[in-house]
């Protein structure tokens, strides 16, 4: 009989030991009661509790976990139906309050993560939902995030994945972007026209510039021509003059003589004339002209 009780409180004591030791996995953290109420929460590694008063009451993994893929209606400002299919990932930091505070955390972060993603896409129209997909996920996240805190839990992702649109709005899209191909090419082809109009237009100006400087070029040449004959003309009336003062009556005959002479060699020169008659007297002409040439360039020697 002693034997038996021996063995019965060894047993006893043993269950109390087992009961009292608590080793917790690196995933997990358990949640103690005492006479069902909340006393603390055990962590990672070897813990102590008071056998059969104290119980641990539920065990939390605290592991990043991924809610299954949502789709999501969502009605955009312009009144077109799209399925948003969107992720969320989260993981729990406070093990009482995910245990006391709600019931079933993953059902509890899909059905407030439809509800934040239906009135974020509710605020834009479809071109900017497709668009705007960063800002979006910001907006959700941030929103999603400060909802789970008082549930104990973290959201470290959340973002959409898809914008899913039925085959009417698809091809309504298709047609929109066929007529803004159109519509840029068209725009392409007229700013092409136009840049050629404009290449155009400058190179007649170009050449109007340079017909204008070649003129006017011309003209210059023309003017300083009529100038240097003007100089010539002048130096030889100037000398014409001198030689009418000094030599008197004879360079006056002198110089008429010489234009007679000129005249008449233009006139057999020019190939307008086929018969030419001279007067008897012209070699009289031509001898007074070598006669004068002889005493103007006698009184130049003296």
């Amino acid at each position: 009989m002693p034997s038996f009780t021996f063995i019965a409180l060894a047993i006893l004591i043993a269950f109390f030991i087992k009961s009292g030791i608590q080793i917790v996995p690196q995933t997990r953290e358990y949640v103690v009661e005492r006479f069902g109420k909340y006393t603390k929460t055990l962590r990672t590694g070897l813990n102590f509790i008071v056998p059969v008063i104290d119980k641990v009451s539920s065990k939390v993994d605290i592991l990043e976990t991924q809610l299954d893929e949502l789709r999501i209606s969502v009605v955009t400002k312009d009144n077109v139906e799209v399925d948003l299919i969107s992720a969320v990932f989260y993981r729990v930091t406070n093990a009482e309050k995910s245990v006391y505070r709600i019931d079933n955390v993953a059902n509890a972060i899909e059905q407030t993560s439809k509800s934040i993603i239906r009135s974020e896409g509710g605020k834009l129209d479809l071109d900017a939902l497709q668009s705007s997909r960063d800002s979006m996920n910001i907006q959700v996240y941030e929103q999603l995030k400060k909802a789970a805190e008082i549930w104990g839990i973290e959201v470290t992702r959340a973002e959409i994945l898809d914008v899913q649109l039925d085959e009417e709005t698809k091809e309504a899209q298709r047609q929109q972007l066929n007529a803004e191909r159109k519509r840029r090419a068209t725009v392409a082809e007229a700013e092409g026209q136009k840049e050629t109009i404009e290449l155009n237009a400058d190179a007649n100006l170009y050449k109007a510039e340079k017909e204008a400087d070649a003129i006017k070029v011309k003209a210059d040449a023309e003017a300083y021509k009529v100038k240097l004959l003007a100089d010539a003309e002048a130096e030889q009336t100037k000398v014409v003059g001198d030689a009418i003062k000094k030599h008197g009556q004879a360079a006056v005959n002198f110089e008429i003589m010489k234009r007679q002479v000129d005249g008449l060699t233009e006139l057999a020169s020019s190939g307008q004339t086929k018969t030419l008659i001279m007067p008897s007297e012209i070699t009289k002409v031509l001898g007074g002209i070598e006669l004068l040439a002889e005493t103007v360039k006698g009184s130049k020697n003296k």
